[in-house]
């Protein structure tokens, strides 16, 4: 007994003298540790490219739609919508689908070496918006929805050259904005706010399907929410008036059709059509050149990519595959083919991550293929500069 009794003084004396000694705690990290700066012309890095919350390419988020407190240049913006789909659903989860494919983008520093640019390190602002909330019970209400959210990121004034005339249809600068889907439906919305904007505009449209098909043709129109769909949104855009007219282009096309009257149909729509197969006698080239060929130099373009553009062994995890097409590589050279012209806004749809491999192929895919689209936005420069690159094209004229 006066053993225990012993031990139990000692304990409370030692607990005592325990409670007199000021520890100083360690906090964790240093955060030299967490926020070191990259070698080259980099930024910082939060931390591992594999953890965090994901954002595209790891910018910096901003609720945009909940608050204007933040300017931007080019804003990334989600519409998850796949309603309008008509054979494999899941691209509601491409927003966050892509942003999980685009971790690496920027994890050696983010220069694109055939570009010769660095568009997380430049002039531009660029943030990650988040998604506009779409309701997956009304379409009507989502078109709308997508629509509304997608022009409040759009007419707000941009971070740089805010107050420089642009060539909106309001003469101001905007900041351009690209939008993660989504099925191909959400283009139409996006159409129409870009119509707000700019007026009509050409639209460049990579993808294996046409999707200019009459409601009759493709779906059958059982009703008026039901004509509006991924097969039919550029039909229901022409005749709203959203397109410029014959200078819009199609490129990777392979699908099969109702008939020819398909393609009649497509060029009384305002396209023109550069087939997958093409590649085989033109080249990579050849297709860009048809490009330029077909679009303005001068004018502000919409460019809208579906994955499925890519050949299957490439982009498996998209709502209507295609064999047949075309393979990363050469979409990225196409698209940097692009270069020089006024992307003032652009798309990529039909990533549907379900259907994907455990490597995230068609992921990581679209994340590289809008890696060089925002290349091309921030070498081009604000769009400020476009204005004036017109207007010194009609001096000299």
């Amino acid at each position: 007994m006066f053993k225990l009794l012993a031990a139990s003084s000692a304990l409370a004396a030692a607990v005592s003298a325990h409670g007199d000694h000021q520890e100083t705690l360690k906090a964790g990290p240093h955060k030299g540790l967490w926020y070191n700066t990259l070698p080259g012309d980099g930024g910082t890095q939060a931390d591992s490219v594999f953890s965090g919350i994901s954002t595209f390419g790891r910018i910096q988020y901003s609720p945009c739609l909940a608050s204007d407190d933040v300017k931007y240049d080019i804003a990334f913006i989600g519409a998850p919508f796949d309603t309008g789909t008509s054979y494999r659903p899941g691209a509601r989860f491409g927003p966050s689908g892509i942003r999980q494919g685009s971790r690496r983008l920027n994890l050696y520093g983010g220069y694109n070496v055939p570009l010769a640019a660095n568009p997380f390190n430049d002039w531009a602002t660029v943030i990650d918006c988040g998604d506009i909330p779409v309701t997956s019970y009304d379409n009507a209400w989502a078109i709308e929805q997508i629509e509304e959210g997608h022009n409040s990121i759009l007419m707000r004034e941009p971070a740089t050259d805010a107050k420089e005339p642009g060539p909106s249809k309001h003469g101001k600068t905007l900041p351009r904005v690209i939008t993660l889907g989504g099925d191909h439906t959400i283009t139409l919305p996006l159409l129409r706010s870009m119509n707000r904007a700019y007026g009509p505009i050409t639209v460049i449209h990579f993808d294996s399907h046409l999707d200019t098909w009459k409601p009759k043709v493709f779906g059958g129109a059982p009703s008026k929410v039901a004509s509006i769909n991924h097969g039919t949104y550029f039909y229901h855009a022409a005749m709203e008036g959203l397109l410029k007219n014959d200078t819009n282009i199609h490129a990777g096309i392979r699908t099969t059709l109702s008939g020819l009257s398909d393609y009649d149909n497509d060029g009384y729509v305002g396209f023109s059509i550069v087939e997958a197969r093409e590649i085989d006698t033109i080249g990579m080239d050849g297709i860009i050149k048809k490009i330029w060929d077909r679009v303005p130099h001068d004018a502000p373009i919409y460019l809208s990519i579906d994955i499925d553009t890519l050949d299957p062994a490439f982009a498996p995890a998209t709502g209507t595959p295609e064999t047949g097409g075309w393979s990363t590589r050469e979409l990225r050279t196409i698209i940097r083919g692009l270069d020089g012209l006024n992307l003032v806004a652009a798309d990529i749809v039909e990533v549907a991550p379900a259907y994907d491999t455990n490597a995230e192929h068609t992921t990581m895919a679209a994340a590289d293929a809008l890696y060089e689209v925002m290349s091309i936005m921030v070498k081009k420069g604000p769009l400020s500069k476009m204005s004036n690159e017109t207007i010194d094209a009609k001096q000299e004229i």
